[in-house]
């Protein structure tokens, strides 16, 4: 594994592949190895230099390190501090070399990703992600940057310690300055720990309960006693020295040395919470790199790497399945994630937040999104050699015999995901969940045909007819019977309009659909817009396919596609679905298909903004609620261009669902569940179409042909009719809009006519 590794996904090692020639460079684990090494090292040098160089500080106002403290203690914190060091680098390069296990994968620093990549980093150091809980966040940043200060104070002294008198520093206002600064960090770092326990084992909630272990306990323990145990060391120094007037500044350790003072014995006292401080700190070494507190480093890590090479709605390419010699797609053994994906399992810090926006785990399905992470992570540090600690502690029951990813994962809780993204947005050290669901059902498909019954259907309708609907290609332009003007050209005819309006499968098909295709239709021809359709020429864009794991069709109908589009010379393309728009967009480009995509969302905000579609006159007087779609929410982040389009109508009214925008919930047939039936829990449909209802308003505006369809089920099956809620495409609402205003132009007309007539 490595951050620079230029190896594509699509290239997989072979036990029998020669070896590359070339210059041997360190390697990950080896790295970090030397990393302790020199930590350590420095440690050592310091240790020796203050005892061989003995500098003193004789200013008035300043502190002696190590006062009070024998030098049998002193040698003992020089020697286990580094052996400690080296232990913990050791300790962390064992996890680095299970990360090493895993495929090839692209993340090099280039000049087009290196901003992102250091906005990413320092949204990690600064804990930026996790204040989006407000409360969880603060908790963290304080134990987090009173940890640093902690940590920052102790290197400043031991600096200043090897410093020859006329260059220390520590005296004077400054130290009192630096005595406020400490105290300061450490009272925040213990608030925060406290709050933390009473969070964990107080408050708990939900996602955090479920999964309290024992090592939890002893973490927070160790970290609330690293804190505690510091004030005490310092209230017992400086009762000890008689209670310099400039100690005040301490304005925690002062006071308790006062509550202190008349303790026996207070030098012996001094020493033994110093030792014990110490000592808590080399307990903190010992548990950092085998416990979930590993997260420090490789949370941010994490954050640096999440950078790809592919657009964000895109999944990983693969290599021609008609060609390659590959024996075996997707993944099933640990070995089949790449690196940054086996990286992912240890920088994730048990939060459960991709848990609490899962529309599938809240609706009662097997599916647990942080799982997914932690039994991957099981697996692999279970089979790694050595063999190192899970993510988190796990039941003792629980054996790993192989490294099988489907020895802790059941194909349910893979096939139970919508693809709908929310917990990758929703992680805030920028895990790629969705990734591993999507690679494993690859395997289950191509592999063992492990897959629901219904899709089997739909895999032989795309196969047969282009289609998952399994309907003839001839029916594709049906929709426009009934329309004038609509230029349906033949696939191998050069296409002579501006756009290609691609219709898609449902909007060819569906019946609902259908009425969006017309409304569609009938705004571009309002705003006067070139174009054409393809018709029966149009195929499936192979999204149903691809999301469910079946790149084999999907390779097959994409190919097909872009034969058609490539030699009808087709550039530039409007599409209604934003699974069609994704694919066609995205993912494409990874066979050879490039064009300009446009959702209908985004082209109708266009022709509003620069005047083309006139909304004069268009008015709802009514309370609208929009429903985002996750492929073109989370999966494209487009969220206003639906909104702003909707608001441009006079009289309306927007309000937002409970959970919108990036926090949207899913209407439950993405990843290809619009063919898959629910047998288990609540309808996802059901769910998110009681919160639309709960809003109070009375239209729903989608901007997806699935969204449309399950929450229009969602709202019928509630017992809400048409009159009372009524649910439709965006397109369909600006067209009834600008369709009831007309008559209000039609007055003077009518009156001059009854005149001429009279």
């Amino acid at each position: 594994m490595s951050a620079t590794d230029t190896t594509t996904d699509a290239e997989h090692r072979t036990d029998d592949a020669a070896p590359v020639p070339g210059p041997k460079r360190l390697q990950p684990h080896q790295i970090s190895i030397l990393i302790g090494i020199v930590i350590a090292l420095i440690t050592v040098g310091s240790g020796i230099a203050a005892s061989t160089l003995q500098f003193h500080d004789d200013a008035e106002v300043q502190r002696e390190v190590f006062g009070g403290i024998p030098g049998a203690l002193k040698f003992a914190f020089y020697v286990v501090i580094p052996i400690m060091f080296i232990f913990g680098a050791v300790m962390f390069a064992n996890r680095v070399r299970n990360w090493e296990r895993g495929a090839p994968d692209r993340r090099s620093i280039t000049p087009k990703n290196a901003k992102k990549r250091l906005e990413r980093l320092r949204a990690g150091l600064y804990m930026q992600t996790l204040l989006r809980d407000p409360a969880a966040g603060i908790m963290h940043s304080m134990i987090y940057f009173g940890f640093l200060v902690l940590l920052a104070v102790t290197s400043i002294l031991e600096l200043n310690h090897q410093l020859p008198e006329s260059l220390k520093f520590l005296n004077g206002k400054v130290y009192e300055a630096f005595s406020f600064i400490g105290d300061l960090g450490g009272a925040v770092f213990v608030i925060g720990v406290t709050w933390a326990i009473v969070r964990r084992y107080i408050q708990r909630p939900y996602r955090i309960r479920i999964k309290s272990k024992p090592e939890h306990a002893v973490i927070l323990g160790i970290l609330f006693a690293i804190g505690v145990t510091g004030f005490l060391a310092e209230g017992f120094r400086i009762a000890e020295t008689d209670f310099p007037s400039f100690e005040k500044w301490s304005f925690i350790g002062y006071p308790l040395a006062l509550a202190l003072q008349n303790v026996p014995d207070l030098d012996t006292w001094h020493q033994v919470a110093w030792t014990v401080h110490v000592l808590t700190f080399v307990a903190f070494l010992v548990i950092l790199p085998v416990t979930m507190l590993r997260h420090i480093f490789t949370s941010p890590l994490n954050m640096y790497l999440s950078e790809k090479d592919r657009p964000k709605g895109a999944m990983k390419a693969m290599p021609n399945l008609m060609e390659t010699e590959l024996e075996s797609f997707g993944a099933y053994r640990v070995e089949d994630f790449t690196w940054k994906q086996l990286l992912d399992t240890d920088a994730c810090t048990m939060c459960g937040r991709c848990t609490s926006v899962c529309p599938a785990h809240a609706t009662g399905k097997p599916l647990d999104p942080r799982e997914i992470v932690l039994k991957t992570g099981e697996v692999m540090a279970a089979t790694g050699s050595p063999v190192v600690s899970p993510p988190i502690g796990v039941d003792k029951d629980i054996k790993v015999d192989a490294d099988l990813l489907f020895e802790r994962i059941t194909s349910e809780e893979v096939w139970a995901c919508t693809s709908c993204k929310a917990c990758d947005e929703n992680c805030p050290v920028n895990i790629e969940i969705l990734d591993k669901i999507l690679d494993m059902r690859r395997y289950l498909t191509l592999m063992e045909s492990d897959f629901p019954t219904e899709l089997g259907n739909a895999y032989r309708a795309m196969e047969n007819s282009g289609n998952p609907w399994g309907m003839s290609q001839g029916e594709r332009a049906d929709w426009a019977k009934d329309l004038d003007g609509i230029n349906v050209i033949d696939g191998s005819d050069p296409l002579t309009a501006e756009y290609l309006y691609w219709v898609g499968c449902a909007g060819s098909f569906d019946d609902k659909n259908k009425k969006v295709t017309q409304a569609m239709a009938k705004l571009l021809q309002r705003a006067e817009i070139s174009f054409a359709v393809l018709g029966p020429a149009e195929n499936c864009t192979g999204d149903p396919a691809r999301r469910s794991g079946n790149e084999y069709i999907f390779q097959m109908l994409a190919m097909q596609n872009i034969e058609t589009l490539d030699g009808m010379g087709v550039r530039k393309i409007i599409t209604q679905c934003p699974h069609c728009f994704n694919t066609l967009k995205n993912e494409y480009p990874q066979l050879g298909g490039h064009y300009e995509v446009v959702h209908h969302s985004q082209f109708l905000e266009e022709l509003i903004d620069t005047g083309r579609l006139d909304l004069s006159g268009a008015k709802l007087e009514e309370r609208v609620v929009y429903h985002d779609s996750c492929y073109l929410g989370r999966h494209n982040d487009v969220y206003l261009a639906p909104r702003n389009v909707i608001g441009r109508l006079a009289g309306i009214e927007i309000v937002e669902a409970g959970r919108s925008g990036t926090k949207g919930m899913c209407c439950g047939a993405g990843g290809a569940r619009m063919w898959m039936e629910e047998h288990i829990g609540k309808q996802v449909n059901v769910e998110r179409s009681q919160e639309l209802i709960a809003t109070g308003a009375t239209r729903i505006a989608t901007a997806c042909p699935f969204c449309y369809v399950m929450i229009d089920d969602g709202v019928k099956a509630q017992g809400v009719e048409d009159d009372e809620l009524k649910v439709g495409d965006l397109a369909m609402h600006v067209l009834e809009a600008l369709e009831n205003a007309e008559p209000l132009a039609q007055p003077p007309m009518q009156e001059a006519v009854e005149a001429a007539e009279g």
